[in-house]
């Protein structure tokens, strides 16, 4: 996992957060942004949780 990847899709993710804040914005872009976010979210949730296990793997092996 790249670090870069990560912050990537949590800047998507606040860009996505700033175009719904649009009160101009349709319901029908609102809602594809909506699963856009919340994909982009789940990716970077993944990763830290990928991150997490790297890190207790390494420290098991450093007892």
């Amino acid at each position: 996992m790249k670090s870069s990847d990560f912050e990537k899709k949590i800047e998507e993710a606040k860009k996505m957060l700033n175009e719904l804040m649009n009160p101009e914005i349709t319901l029908q872009k609102s809602v594809m942004l909506y699963k856009e976010g919340i994909k982009a979210l789940k990716e970077a949730g993944k990763m830290l949780e990928e991150a997490k296990l790297e890190i207790e793997e390494i420290e098991k092996g450093q007892k």
